[in-house]
């Protein structure tokens, strides 16, 4: 049940970003002086994963072009004594692998996901939305150790304050939370908020066992007419161990150009290099 594939949904066209999005895709807007998808694919290789599966589009080719090597970059980089810099390009993809594959006909999450099946194969796999960064690779770790020990899905999700929950895929727990994990009997799409079966949402990370890919290429049509990944879900919770584990890390939410924004100054205090002069500037406003 080792868990070595990431699947990485990248083909949506950032219409939020506008027109920004119309040359550059919003996965390498940068976070500090890396793309915002590499900060992702940073969390999944410290969570012990070595296959980056980017499901992306065809109207999207630079990111595609971000995982190729650049000879002549690299020479004029050594040429300027930039060594450094030439080092962290080859870096990628270096001690991992990442496959991109296409979905050409967008229907929604579940739909996205499942394009990645043949590069993953059946084994256990994580999903990871890019718009939500995790501060730590922790919670994806431990997520990857609860798949093993019970041999069944796993979903990350947040607590929130019950008037909120209505925009969200909420759980329903079969027993009590112990140590951050919650076993969980169904999961409910949006629900209305008197009729919510937890404020516990979900989050932006998956761990799904293999069997999960028989539930996704037999989805149907759900809400908004999309095939929705928690429909997948659903079905294998209902037959199937399945569970949650609250997420104690932080988390910055890039879908929208504020929240992007916030994250980039939140996460650029955290880096070592940028913190201090950034921390210094803030103080001058």
């Amino acid at each position: 049940m080792q868990v070595r594939s990431a699947v990485i949904p990248a083909a949506g066209l950032g219409t939020r970003f506008l027109p920004a999005t119309k040359a550059v895709p919003k996965e390498l807007f940068p976070i500090g002086d890396q793309p915002a998808i590499q900060v992702v694919i940073d969390e999944a290789l410290g969570a012990g994963i070595d296959h980056i599966v980017i499901v992306s589009s065809r109207d999207k080719p630079a990111v595609a072009d971000y995982f190729e090597p650049n000879n002549e970059l690299l020479a004029a980089l050594e040429e300027k004594g930039k060594s450094e810099t030439a080092d962290r390009l080859r870096a990628i993809g270096r001690d991992w692998r990442v496959s991109i594959v296409y979905q050409d006909d967008p229907k929604g999450l579940g739909h996205a996901v499942g394009c990645a099946r043949e590069a993953v194969g059946d084994e256990p796999f994580a999903v990871m939305l890019p718009d939500e960064i995790m501060s730590s690779s922790s919670l994806l770790a431990q997520m990857n150790g609860v798949c093993a020990s019970t041999q069944g899905s796993v979903v990350a999700v947040l607590e929130v304050p019950r008037d909120q929950v209505s925009a969200y895929g909420v759980i329903d727990p079969s027993g009590p939370m112990e140590d951050g994990v919650i076993p969980v009997k169904d999961l409910v799409e949006k629900p209305p908020t008197d009729e919510a079966p937890s404020n516990y949402i979900l989050t932006g990370r998956y761990v799904l066992t293999a069997d999960a890919w028989g539930e996704i290429e037999a989805l149907t049509p759900g809400r908004g007419g999309e095939l929705q990944l928690t429909d997948a879900l659903k079905a294998q919770a209902a037959r199937s161990p399945f569970h949650a584990v609250l997420s104690d890390v932080g988390r910055y939410d890039t879908g929208n150009p504020l929240g992007f924004l916030t994250a980039s100054i939140q996460l650029g205090l955290a880096n070592p290099e940028l913190g201090a002069d950034l921390r210094k500037f803030l103080g001058t406003l």
